[in-house]
């Protein structure tokens, strides 16, 4: 998933170009799980999160040396960054390990309780005014979770409650990228993110060894899982790419409702890779998720005067 802040737009075709290059950033998103779910079958669930941090930062640096953006960051909030990375580092994982172990459309899905966090968080948190109709449409749209997880859970155990662990970690990812969003760069955060990210990928990874984990202990990439391994990364940096010039074209409130195709994007790919296609049941609860999802989202356009959704830095679902 993405969210970011931008300048309101100007011109109609900005709304437009917007919203095209939204489209193509849930398009490639889906993209990210389908390479990982491929990787995690020979490379632990730590060295795939690590390799999709690697590729991000190096797709990253060119466009923070063109931009200058090195200038732009600030050290004494080091520490706001290292805690950051270590969330999203968490969250990648859960979400990494649940891609071994079910289908692809199911945890996209799972996890798409991330903005309904968001929103319960805001209100908690930041003292943002959430009215009961979306605290009710939050219940709603976790039951809709429910509906997925159970099943899931029958077939996998309590792995199936990683995606609601990584979507968690989102959340308050998200809430602290919006206390840093007024202060530094985007494209500088997402950049120290992915070094972070690294540095405590590293350190799991270096802890790990020799331990037998499938999710700590570092093996060396044998042929394809080479390409898997790159392609997370790869995916992930166009994805956080388009996302990034489509909230600058266009308001969050206007591009937010897309990120939902995600998970209809997913079930197109994971159909296509995997056969996996969800049963009658997890549309249900993939239905009232996105239901959810879109009555929050209306309400916060209709009476919010900024969305609790809203960042200055694209975040991409793991």
């Amino acid at each position: 998933m993405s969210s970011t802040s931008a300048r309101p737009a100007s011109s109609t075709s900005e709304v437009t170009t917007g919203l095209a290059l939204m489209f193509l950033s849930v398009m490639f998103s889906p993209l990210i799980d389908i390479f990982a779910k491929l990787a995690v079958v020979t490379v632990p669930s730590a060295e795939v999160t690590a390799g999709r941090f690697v590729v991000q930062a190096l797709c990253m640096l060119p466009i923070v040396i063109w931009r200058r953006s090195f200038a732009d960051f600030s050290w004494r909030q080091s520490l706001f960054h290292a805690i950051r990375g270590a969330i999203i580092t968490i969250s990648m994982i859960s979400f990494v390990t649940t891609l071994k172990y079910m289908a692809v459309a199911d945890a996209i899905a799972i996890f798409f309780v991330e903005p309904i966090m968001v929103t319960i968080f805001g209100g908690i948190f930041l003292k943002e005014t959430i009215g009961w109709r979306r605290y009710t449409a939050c219940g709603v749209g976790f039951f809709g979770a429910m509906l997925i997880i159970q099943p899931s859970f029958e077939e996998v155990g309590y792995i199936a409650l990683l995606p609601v662990v990584s979507a968690l970690c989102i959340a308050i990812f998200v809430l602290m990228t919006r206390v840093l969003s007024h202060r530094e760069d985007p494209w500088s955060m997402q950049f120290q993110m992915g070094i972070w990210g690294l540095l405590f990928c590293a350190i799991l990874l270096f802890i790990g060894e020799g331990s037998g984990s499938d999710l700590f202990d570092p093996v060396m990439p044998v042929g394809s899982a080479w390409f898997y391994v790159a392609g997370v990364g790869a995916m992930a940096a166009i994805a956080g790419i388009f996302g990034v010039y489509a909230y600058r074209a266009a308001p969050a409130s206007t591009l937010a409702p897309l990120q939902y195709f995600e998970i209809v994007s997913a079930t197109i790919f994971a159909w296509l890779v995997f056969g996996d296609f969800p049963d009658a049941m997890k549309w249900l609860g993939i239905v009232i998720i996105m239901a959810s999802g879109f009555y929050i989202l209306w309400r916060e356009r209709r009476f919010a005067s900024k969305p609790v959704s809203d960042t200055s830095e694209v975040t991409l679902a793991p």
